[in-house]
């Protein structure tokens, strides 16, 4: 990373006045833009309300001292990714290495040695951008949840068993609606409509892990769980659906095709994890509540219903939410019969 091209936002936490002009004044020659706090408090409350690259952190301060600091910083989901350097005097050496130990990315003792600095920061700020990259990388392949808990916990095969609501939709009659334009068109089409979906889906708490061709698989409730999951399913699904009158609107504008789609939802018990092998993988939720969804995604097309859900789904939602029981179906494969409702709005 060269400076001049890469100027950092920092941050210098520091009790002592001349040593954070010293500080300021060498950061500011190397092009980055500073920013100073004179106790732990007042650092603390700047790092979470800025936007700081890194911050240069003392160890001995009134309000708060920097183990409070650092420990402050590492319980926070958003500023742990912020690489933290600590600064003391040779006296506090073990404590600093107890900080790194801790979990900050380096340390310096004073007096701080300019060119050592100038190492210092640039190579943290350097490991920062990597992190930065690899996040966004996930994140362009998988959910944000799904991203932040690998970059978390690392990746491992194998799931554990949870409470969730699994949401499948399709597009009806797309490999008709393909048939009749161009393949380029048909890329463009699914863009758009997934744009749409994608931001219902996450807006209400869920995490799309598989689009096939015209369709989608989205959980609600795994890898973060939340009490509410089939409520917030469900009002995903509502959202699409209002979504995609504006979709069809559009399209009818432009003398485009229109579509229909299909949604199912079904709540219970299901192992969530990674599936495949070590150089291939994806975040997936395996059971039979994922089969009942399924189904009842296909049913929509027999039903002549947009949005189908099963009973424990329908037994979570509030009154504002209108169903129609259309009674037991058994489905392809299955022994028992479902109970499965359309959904009428609120």
């Amino acid at each position: 990373m060269t400076v001049s091209s890469s100027p950092a936002h920092l941050l210098i936490v520091d009790d002592n006045k001349v040593n954070r002009m010293v500080l300021s004044r060498s950061l500011e020659q190397q092009g980055h833009v500073v920013e100073t706090a004179e106790n732990g408090r007042e650092g603390l409350e700047k790092f979470r309300t800025g936007v700081f690259d890194l911050m240069l952190l003392d160890i001995e301060m009134p309000e708060m001292d920097g183990f409070e600091v650092l420990e402050a910083c590492l319980n926070d989901v958003d500023l742990r990714q912020i690489p933290i350097i600590m600064t003391s005097a040779m006296e506090e050496l073990d404590a600093v290495v107890k900080c790194v130990e801790l979990g900050a990315e380096d340390y310096l003792t004073k007096p701080v040695n300019p060119i050592l600095l100038r190492a210092r920061v640039n190579a943290s700020l350097e490991k920062k951008r990597l992190r930065d990259e690899q996040r966004r990388l996930f994140r362009t392949f998988a959910t944000k949840e799904v991203a932040e808990q690998l970059l978390r916990s690392g990746f491992s095969l194998g799931g554990k068993q949870v409470k969730a609501s699994i949401m499948f939709a399709d597009i009806r009659s797309f490999t008709t609606i393909a048939e009749n334009q161009e393949p380029s068109e048909s890329i463009d089409l699914l863009n758009q409509y997934f744009s749409l979906m994608f931001d219902a889906i996450t807006n209400n708490g869920g995490t799309v892990n598989q689009v096939v061709g015209d369709g989608l698989m989205a959980v609600f409730g795994a890898p973060i769980f939340f009490e509410d999951h089939s409520e917030k399913a469900v009002r995903a699904a509502l959202q699409m659906l209002e979504q995609l009158k504006v979709f069809n609107q559009n399209q009818l504008a432009q003398g485009k095709m229109q579509i229909r789609i299909g949604i199912g939802i079904a709540t219970g018990q299901m192992v969530a994890g990674y599936t495949g092998t070590q150089t291939r993988a994806i975040y997936t939720c395996i059971g039979d509540t994922v089969n009942v969804a399924s189904r009842i995604e296909e049913y929509t097309k027999e039903a002549l219903h947009p949005l189908l859900i099963d009973n424990y789904t329908r037994e979570s939602l509030p009154e504002d939410i209108k169903v129609e029981d259309l009674g037991k179906i058994i489905f392809k494969g299955k022994n028992q019969a479902i109970n499965v409702f359309a959904v009428r709005g609120s």
